[in-house]
């Protein structure tokens, strides 16, 4: 009983944060699990228990107002027109994962085990959020066992048991961060042979560097809400910096997009930076 009302308030509140902006609702994609060594433009044809799994969360998502993009749907669309120049699966699923635009996605996993008299299904059900790749929601169900040939049906019935838990603590996650903001870490650097550093002077001011950058991320993060780990002459850590999840115009506010907001400001400034983005971290080095 305590956990159903835990639910359904983690449900109400994501409810009335979605409520007040409708458009704030996750885009979700469900993609398959891979081990080392599969295909994943091949796993599905391989295993039905997978799509049926595949399917049956996306028809959870579906029935409780979310739109989904179809996995399959983007898979043919990659190979029709040749996306894939690499047969390394983490960069192919990368690459699905962004053509799909999508907000969160969910990984689905299908065990099951058989013996003379009874089946069972199990399904492992992950999301994590695309920008980031941060874990929203795990949960592993089983159907039990039964006395049935029946796998497909086992595997729907594990599915129908967690869907809805499954849910309702992504959707609450995901309402925690469009409303406070995604955090990303931004380290700034200079090259070896650079001239400038954190105490060169900028604008009409002549403010230090190590000012205006700490200027700028004020006006550009979400109501002000950043942190600085620390300042040297050579480097500067913003190491918790809120980000919108959209834009002014509803679009997907990733960290790629954070990352070259921070470039185009430093060129102004006739800086020559480079940028790399692993995750939610951004790495600046100015030459």
């Amino acid at each position: 009983m305590k956990k159903l009302l835990f639910l359904y308030t983690l449900l109400l509140s994501s409810i009335l944060t979605f409520a007040q902006d409708p458009t704030a609702l996750p885009k979700i994609m469900v993609i398959p699990f891979t081990k080392d060594g599969q295909d994943l433009r091949t796993v599905l044809d391989q295993n039905i228990n997978i799509r049926i799994a595949i399917t049956k969360i996306k028809e959870g998502f579906d029935s409780r107002g979310f739109t989904t993009v179809d996995f399959v749907g983007k898979l043919k669309a990659a190979k029709d027109n040749q996306i894939f120049t690499s047969d390394n699966q983490s960069d192919i699923k990368s690459k699905i994962i962004e053509m799909a635009g999508c907000d969160i996605y969910v990984v689905a996993e299908v065990q099951t085990k058989k013996d003379q008299t009874t089946a069972s299904a199990s399904v492992i059900i992950s999301a994590y959020e695309t920008s980031t790749g941060n874990s929203l929601s795990n949960k592993v169900s089983s159907s039990g066992r039964f006395e049935t040939d029946d796998i497909a049906k086992l595997v729907s019935k594990a599915v129908d048991k967690s869907i809805e838990e499954f849910i309702t603590i992504m959707t609450s996650k995901f309402a925690e961060i469009s409303k406070n903001g995604r955090s990303v870490l931004v380290d700034i650097s200079f090259s070896e042979n650079s001239s400038y550093d954190m105490t060169s002077s900028f604008g009409n001011d002549k403010l230090a560097l190590s000012d205006v950058l700490e200027e700028w991320f004020s006006n550009n993060s979400l109501n002000n809400n950043y942190h600085i780990q620390g300042t040297t002459n050579l480097k500067m850590i913003f190491d918790d910096v809120k980000i919108p999840v959209k834009d002014k115009n509803q679009n997907n506010y990733t960290t790629n997009k954070f990352a070259l907001d921070i470039f185009n400001y430093l060129k102004s400034l006739g800086l020559e930076p480079i940028r790399e983005i692993k995750a939610n971290t951004i790495y600046i080095t100015i030459n």
